[in-house]
Order: structure tokens, then C-alpha cells, then sequence
């Protein structure tokens, strides 16, 4: 180690020491130090200690503590702190003798035979569970001697238990040696494992420990339970064991953090002083964690008093061993029972290869269990829970009920069962609380056409409370569903499978009922809360999913999930298997939970705002037409607006916008609509409470002289950069009439400093539009000045007219030209007429573009209020053609020539531009 560095924090304790002590030999801390560097496991930490110490001798400062003992404590306290190792000790021991203790190898092998039958102890419990307490790991040499007795007292009646707890609590001393040989019968003969790296620092030699590939006796193998069992006392090679098997997911460590250890530590005398330095001389580092069981101990997976261990442990067995039976009896029930048969067979797979080596307890093995199913299944009614924790409600199948046939009872079930008035405003409500059999309700019909049908024919919409209803059978929906839909065309409304019985049944509008059917067209409002459960649910979520109506209350109760639920052999473990899919007409299948209405209110607040939405759904229709008029007049392309008007017709047909409850949703469902069909981002419907035409109609402000400055300020950056580039960066467009007012201060505060350079960056990441007018200024400068150039041309929806936009044929101040090199620098910010000079420069190839794609705007979108509502609709009623292709480029936006993000932009150009400057120079 010699021309070593030593650390900072030692060198700050050997020069406290050396200048406080004037009656201490330094010749103590240089040897003590010369041992530490030859022999400290960590010599990584001792980076400078001989060059620092003799820096602090030269110094000519002396120690002065002149008590051996206060100067060992202070000396240990010192090393420990700034090494961090509680190992490192320095005592003052002059009377001190070694007592150095008769290897094992050289004891006789009577006495290994008694030392190891001592040691050892091993017995077989109930349930066939392994008892084998160590107290002592034995080395190489025991093992190699005492083979023939180890295999026939221990490893092969351990091999015959189906379990194993293997006591290390009292294992207080042992041989790193026998480590392997211990992890080896718990390990299968291939492949071998590495499980541990010994460095040794005296040898500066590095050993990797490696399982064995034969062993004497029967392997315990990889497969069955084994519980390692840790107390405080638990020390060294023992600790090495525990913290091993327990990172090879073999073992569970049960009890208390074993004692912290170390590999190897030496007593070294430090020449002749008296002092004695304690030194760790050789360090564990596991292959898998990287640390070791040093100095911090083994931490066991179940933290229990030592006292406790065996009992706890053998609980623990009892819960592992009855993971394989739950396991096969979830998967008996998935079978058996599980709605999705086209997901059981990955089911099962994943539960036969799940490792359950984690689970210590009922509760791990559900959530477990519980993880595993829902990672394939992605079913939130597939559920494993503890019974005791989590209650399961276990729906039972619905009997038929046994109603007479008499006309007076049933005429008198109608009226108690059904709840039916007209309210204000002619509305219709109707009100029942449970869900009938098909059978009642077939007799019954007659009665229903005539009690309820009947009065609530002529209503202009129907209220159907449901806060109070718990359910019933699924296939007395289709009969309310039936009423409420156009009885002259056959409707599908939904689906079901049931694996119990192995039937499909598909439930479509029933012809032919008795009495007037409410019909497709006029409004249904679906009133829920929280108690509505079963069937209630059911038919709150096919009105949504039928488009038949709206939802207005509370979220259903979620209870429905089609389940049965099973205890799993003798635990406390529930499996919740649905049995039935509900497949609405879409063809999805609805995986029960709560129903979350159109418009979220309280229960006793429900029948009021249901009254409100239907006041607002009479504007509705007529907010769909005017809309779909505007973007027929005013929309740009006219073959773009047919499509979407059509579209929107489509969608108030098929009853799209019931779910619409305020302003608010309502703009929102437009605006996804028009932009969705036509592919454009720019348009979109708002609601605005005050007129907004004054403020359309406001012009820009045109500076005074005065203003000039401040305005030239505000909108422009510029910088010389090196290599003689100019940057230019403005984040709006201004008016042709502003850019006159300040041109002259423009040309002198901004375009005089740029003209000159050999290359310009115009940066256009934040500009968002404003004004095009004058964007054929701006393009100009950098054009010769011979004929106009056409630069794109402006199609009008609302004049019908095309107007080619050219350079112009004066400028004040002089041109950039057409020869000089220029960049412009884009995001997905820059928008509108920002957008079209960079398209028209990319199209004329006088620039670079360096970014991101555009967001795709317009020049112009006009803003017009829908009907006489405070509804407006954005419309782009201009498109920008360019002057190359002639294709409209506006929607999609500008492509860069070279792709960055946007805040890298900058750097890319000039690198591009410091390799142009390079190529030319090279060239020339």
C-alpha cells in the first residue's frame, strides 16, 4: 500500500491525536496505521493515511495525552468514527496473552465425534416437520472426518421430513468452511450457485464460494419448506448460512436480527507499546445483494422474540403447506366456473408457475393469489379475499314467483308495485322498485299497458325513478326496453353467457306488446342513487349504452358483478368467480361496477335536476342544426363540412347527445365531434355569457412615434451570435399597419444590426399566429428585389374568393437577398401565420427547418354565435394553398426539414451552420 492517500476524516483524528498529546511516541500511530493498511478488510477507505500522518509528524506538533487507556479510547473512538466500523477497537492490554485454542483439525476424532454430537441436535415433529438444531457450523476438515456420521445422524433423516426448521439461534462460533457444504444439501447438485466472495486482506486473496456438485448423503433440494430460525446470539458463519439462504429464496429466517458479525477479526499487537488494535481482516460480499450479514446482521423475513420461533414457525408450515391444495382448488373453481373460458387456460398456467416462496401468512397467499389472476384476467369481478376481512356478498339465483292468476290481485300488484304520474311541463314519472319476473310480467302486461302506458302515452318526456330499486331478473328488462324503443324495427339490446348452464341468450325489443309504445324519440331520464343495485343497474347502464336516454344521480351500488363466491378448502381464502357476462349492443362485456350517471347529483336532489336537463335539452336540437349550418356556410373546405354536417345528423338520430347535461358537455361533445370527423383541431364550440361581437370586431391599436421603441422592445430579440449568425426571435405576428407605424425603428433598432451577418436563425418555437397581413413584408427581405415571388394564395369560404399573396416590390432598408443561408426554429406552439411564412419559406426553398412539427392553424377563423344562443362556433373559414404544389398544407401543420425538440432546436442549427462554415472552408 505504500503512496497510498489517506481518507480526509482520518487524517483530521491522527492530527487531533498528534497535536494533542506532547508525551506519545508517533512512532505508536504510524505503526498502528501500517497495520490497519496491511491488514483492514477495507483498504479502499484507508486512500493517504501513511503520507497524512507523516505530514502531521513533520509538522512538529507532539501528542500530550499522557494515560494509555484515555489515549486507546480516544485512538478508538477516532478510527471507528471515520471509518464507520464499530469492529475497529485499540485497547491498552500490556499483561494481555493470547490464549489461542486447539484447532479442530488437530483435536482427535473421538473428541470431533462428541463435539459434534454436542452441537447438533435433530428430531422429527408432528406433521412430519424436521427439527435440526446446529450450534456449531463445522469446517472442511470436520466434514471431510466425520462424513460417514454426518450422512447417517443427520443429512439422511433430515432428507426423509417433508419440512424443515433449522435452528441457528444458539450457533455461536463456527468455520466459514462449512458454509458451502450446509447451503449445498439445500440446493439442487446443478447448476452450481455462487453464494458468497470472501476477500482477504493479509493475502490481498479473493475466494468465491460456490455450492458443491456432490455432497455425502441425500440432498435436502431446492423444493421443500425450510424455516432458518435467528436470535441475537446468533453469530458468524451461522449468520453467513441465514443470510444466504434466505437471499436465495430458500429459506424464511424466522426470530430476532442475528448479531452482526464478521468473517474473520485478529487481535494485532502494535510492535511494543502494549496496544492492541481489533481489525476485521477479511469481509462477505453476497453475489446478489452486493452487502453482507456484517456488522448489521441477518434481518429476518418474520420479526418474533427468539423465545417464539419454533411455535411460530411451525405455523408458518402449516400455512405453506397449504398452498399447494388452495392453489389447485382456485384453479378447480376457475375452472368450473369462470365466465371467460377463453382466459382459463392462461389462468391456470400463471397459478402453476406463480412462486409462492413469499407468502408467511392466510392473508399473503389471497393478496397474492388475488395479484396473479388479475395480472391476465384484467377483471375486477375475479376476486380473491380473506372472508373474514372482506365480506362477500354472494348473489343467489333468482326463483320464479308463484303469482295467481286473478284480475283483481294482479290490477291491485300493478298499482302497489308501479308508482305512475304526470308533473309539470307534461312529464311523465314512473316509479318501481324491484325488477318483476318475466312470468309476472307477461300476465301483468295487459294491466301495465293500460295503468302506466296509457296515461304516459302523450307525456313529452318520462322521468323512470330507480333510486330505490334492488333488482331482479336481467330478462324482464327487455320489456320496459322494448316500450321505450320504436316498436316498427327490431332493436338488439344486449347479450348474456352463463358458464354455470353453459347457454347464450340474446335478448333483442320484444314485437308486438300490448298497448301505445313510448317509442325512440322523445326523452327518458334515468334517476339512480346509490342503493340502485342488480337489474337497476343494469338498465341504467343500457340507457347509456343504448343511447336511449340520461342517467341523473347518484352511482349505482356495484354489487353486480354476476358472482358466485367459494371458500377455498379449510382457510379463510373466498374466490369470486363470475359466471355470467353481460354483453351490451356494442359487444362489450360490462364487468359490473357502479354506473356513473350523465349528471352527478344527490338522490333527493335527482327528479329537480332532471327537470333542469330536460329544459336544457330542448335547446339542444336546434344548437346541433345551427351548428352544422354555420360550418356548411363558413367552413373552408366545402366538401370537409358536407361530411361532418352529416355526421352530426347522424349522431342526434342515434340519441348522442342525451348524454349532454349542461353547457359545458354539450360544447365539449360538439367540439369533439366536428374536430374527430374532420380531422381538425381548429374547430370548437364555446359558450360565452356576454356579446362577443364588439370585441370580434375590435381592430389592432397602431403606435403613436413614441410608442415605436417600446413596441419594437416588446416583440423582438436579437443577438449577434458567434460566427457573425444572427438570431431573431418574435413571438407574434403583428398587424401590416403596426409593422408600418414602427418601421422605421424597426430597420434601425432590429434589421440594420442583422443585414450584415453571413446566416440568420429565425426563432418561431413560441409564436402562436396573430395577424398574416404582414407576412409578405417579412417574407420580402429575404428575396432579390427582380419580379414578385408568389408565395402562396388565400381560398375564402366566406367570399368564395382566391388571392395570391406575393412579395413585395419596395421595402425600406435593404434586402437580406436570397443567397445567405436561413434557419427557422419551430415547436408545436407555432401556430397561424407563423406557421404559414415558415411553410411558404420550406416551400420555396429558402429555408432550413429545424424542430417540431407545427400545431396546424389557419390564417383566419371566424367566430360566429350559434342561433341566438351564447353558443359560438370557431370556424377557419380560410385555407392557405401553396404556391408550389397548390395543396392546402394549413391542417396538418409544417414538417421540419430536420427533426429536433423544440428546445434543442437552437443548438442543432448551429451545429449545422458550423459545419456548413467548416465544409466551405475546406473547400476554399
Amino acid at each position: 500500500m505504500a503512496g497510498a492517500q489517506f481518507s480526509p476524516v482520518l487524517l483530521v483524528l491522527f492530527c487531533h491525536v498528534l497535536s494533542t498529546s506532547s508525551s506519545f511516541q508517533a512512532a505508536l500511530v504510524l505503526d498502528m496505521a501500517k497495520i490497519l493498511l496491511d491488514n483492514y478488510c477495507f483498504p479502499e477507505n484507508l486512500v493517504g493515511m501513511q503520507e497524512a500522518i507523516q505530514q502531521a509528524i513533520n509538522s512538529g506538533e507532539i501528542l500530550k495525552i499522557s494515560d494509555r487507556k484515555a489515549l486507546a479510547s480516544v485512538l478508538t473512538a477516532g478510527v471507528q468514527g471515520a471509518l464507520n466500523d464499530p469492529r475497529l477497537i485499540v485497547s491498552f492490554e500490556p499483561n494481555f496473552v493470547p490464549i489461542m485454542p486447539p484447532t479442530l483439525r488437530s483435536l482427535p476424532k473421538e473428541q470431533l465425534i462428541r463435539l459434534v454430537r454436542n452441537s447438533v441436535k435433530l428430531e422429527v415433529l408432528e406433521n412430519d416437520v424436521g427439527y435440526l438444531r446446529m450450534d456449531r457450523i463445522v469446517g472442511e476438515e470436520t466434514v471431510d472426518k466425520l462424513g460417514p456420521l454426518l450422512r447417517d445422524n443427520v443429512w439422511d433423516k433430515v432428507a426423509q421430513t417433508s419440512s424443515l426448521i433449522f435452528d441457528l439461534r444458539y450457533s455461536t462460533a463456527g468455520e466459514q468452511s462449512g458454509v458451502p457444504f450446509i447451503i449445498s444439501y439445500f440446493s439442487d447438485p446443478e447448476p452450481l450457485i455462487h453464494i458468497d466472495t470472501v476477500f482477504d486482506r493479509p493475502t490481498n486473496a479473493t475466494k468465491e464460494l460456490w455450492t458443491l456438485s456432490s455432497v455425502i448423503g441425500q440432498r435436502y433440494g431446492k423444493k421443500k419448506d425450510l424455516m432458518v430460525l435467528t436470535s441475537k446470539r446468533t453469530l458468524g458463519a451461522a449468520e453467513a448460512v441465514a443470510y444466504i439462504l434466505k437471499h436465495l429464496n430458500r429459506a424464511i429466517v424466522v426470530g430476532e436480527r442475528s448479531a452482526g458479525g464478521s468473517v474473520k477479526v485478529q487481535k494485532i499487537k502494535i510492535e511494543d507499546t502494549g496496544f492492541y488494535i481489533t481489525v476485521p481482516v477479511a469481509r462477505s460480499v453476497n453475489p446478489i445483494t452486493g452487502q453482507s450479514w456484517e456488522v448489521s446482521g441477518v434481518s429476518p423475513s418474520v420479526i418474533i422474540n427468539a423465545k417464539e420461533a419454533v411455535t411460530n414457525a411451525k405455523k408458518l408450515l402449516a400455512i405453506r403447506s397449504s398452498i399447494p391444495k388452495a392453489v389447485q382448488g382456485v384453479s378447480d373453481i376457475i375452472r368450473q366456473y369462470y365466465s371467460f373460458t377463453d382466459r382459463v387456460p392462461a389462468l391456470l398456467q400463471q397459478l402453476q408457475s406463480t412462486d409462492f416462496f413469499s407468502v408467511i401468512s392466510e392473508e399473503d397467499l389471497a393478496n397474492k393469489l388475488n395479484n396473479e389472476l388479475q395480472s391476465v384476467a384484467e377483471d375486477p369481478r375475479l376476486m380473491i379475499k380473506l372472508s373474514q376481512d372482506h365480506p362477500i356478498t354472494i348473489e343467489e339465483d333468482c326463483e320464479p314467483e308463484n303469482v295467481p292468476d286473478d284480475a283483481v290481485f294482479l290490477s291491485d300488484l300493478v298499482d302497489a308495485v308501479f308508482d305512475v304520474r304526470i308533473l309539470v311541463d307534461n312529464t311523465g314519472y314512473l316509479r318501481f322498485d324491484k325488477f318483476g319476473d318475466v312470468s309476472v310480467m307477461t300476465k301483468m302486461q295487459e294491466l301495465i299497458a293500460q295503468k302506466i302506458w296509457e296515461p304516459l302515452k302523450d307525456t313529452e318526456n318520462l322521468i323512470i325513478d330507480l333510486r330505490y330499486n334492488s333488482g331482479g331478473p336481467s330478462a324482464s328488462l327487455v320489456i320496459l326496453l322494448s316500450a321505450l324503443h320504436d316498436p316498427s324495427r327490431q332493436s338488439h339490446f344486449f347479450t348474456a353467457y352463463d358458464r354455470i348452464r353453459n347457454t347464450t341468450a340474446v335478448f333483442d325489443s320484444l314485437p308486438g306488446l300490448p298497448g301505445p309504445a313510448y317509442g325512440s324519440e322523445r326523452g327518458v331520464y334515468v334517476l339512480t342513487s346509490y342503493d340502485t343495485a342488480g337489474a337497476g343497474e343494469e338498465f341504467a347502464y343500457l340507457t347509456q349504452s343504448l343511447h336511449r336516454g340520461t342517467v341523473v344521480g347518484e352511482i349505482t351500488s356495484g354489487n353486480l358483478t354476476h358472482s358466485r363466491s367459494f371458500r377455498v378448502g379449510d382457510t379463510d381464502i373466498v374466490v369470486t368467480v363470475p359466471f355470467v357476462n353481460f354483453i351490451d349492443n356494442n359487444g362489450e362485456c360490462w364487468l359490473g361496477g357502479g354506473v356513473v350517471p350523465d349528471a352527478i347529483v344527490l338522490a333527493e336532489e335527482a327528479v329537480d335536476h332532471a327537470r333542469d336537463i330536460i329544459e336544457f335539452h330542448k335547446e339542444v336540437h336546434s344548437l346541433v342544426e345551427e351548428t352544422r349550418k354555420l360550418l356548411e356556410a363558413h367552413y373552408a373546405i366545402p366538401e370537409v363540412a358536407n361530411r361532418v354536417s352529416r355526421v352530426l345528423l347522424a349522431k342526434w338520430a342515434e340519441g348522442m347527445y342525451r348524454s349532454v347535461v349542461d353547457r359545458e358537455s354539450l360544447a365539449s361533445q360538439l367540439t369533439a365531434d366536428l374536430q374527430e370527423t374532420s380531422g381538425d383541431h381548429r374547430l370548437r364550440i364555446f359558450y360565452c355569457d356576454v356579446q362577443l361581437e364588439s370585441l370580434l370586431r375590435e381592430t389592432p391599436k397602431i403606435p403613436t412615434p413614441e410608442e415605436a421603441v417600446d413596441v419594437i422592445d416588446a416583440l423582438f430579440k436579437i443577438e449577434v451570435m458567434p460566427g457573425n449568425v444572427g438570431y431573431l426571435r418574435f413571438d407574434m405576428m403583428a398587424d401590416i399597419e403596426v409593422m408600418r407605424a414602427v418601421r422605421p425603428q424597426l430597420v434601425k433598432r432590429v434589421w440594420s444590426k442583422l443585414v450584415s451577418t453571413g446566416a440568420v436563425v429565425i426563432d418561431m418555437r413560441y409564436n402562436t399566429g396573430g395577424y398574416s397581413t404582414a407576412i409578405p413584408l417579412l417574407c420580402t427581405y429575404f428575396f432579390d428585389a427582380k419580379t414578385p415571388r408568389h408565395l402562396y394564395t388565400v381560398f375564402d369560404r366566406s367570399t368564395s374568393t382566391a388571392t395570391e399573396v406575393t412579395t413585395l416590390p419596395e421595402i425600406r432598408g435593404p434586402r437580406y437577398g436570397s443567397d445567405k443561408d436561413l434557419y427557422i426554429l419551430t415547436s408545436h406552439m407555432t401556430g397561424s401565420a407563423a406557421e404559414a411564412f415558415t411553410q411558404t419559406m420550406k416551400d420555396l426553398n429558402r429555408a432550413t427547418v429545424i424542430g417540431e412539427p407545427t400545431i396546424g392553424g389557419s390564417l383566419f377563423s371566424g367566430t360566429y354565435r350559434v342561433g341566438n344562443s351564447i353558443f359560438y362556433a370557431s370556424i377557419p373559414n380560410q385555407v392557405v394553398l401553396s404556391a408550389v404544389t397548390g395543396k392546402v398544407w394549413s391542417t396538418s401543420g409544417v414538417e421540419p426539414h430536420v427533426a429536433a425538440p423544440a428546445n434543442e432546436a437552437l443548438g442543432v442549427s448551429q451545429r449545422i451552420i458550423s459545419a456548413k462554415l467548416l465544409k466551405r472552408g475546406q473547400e476554399n
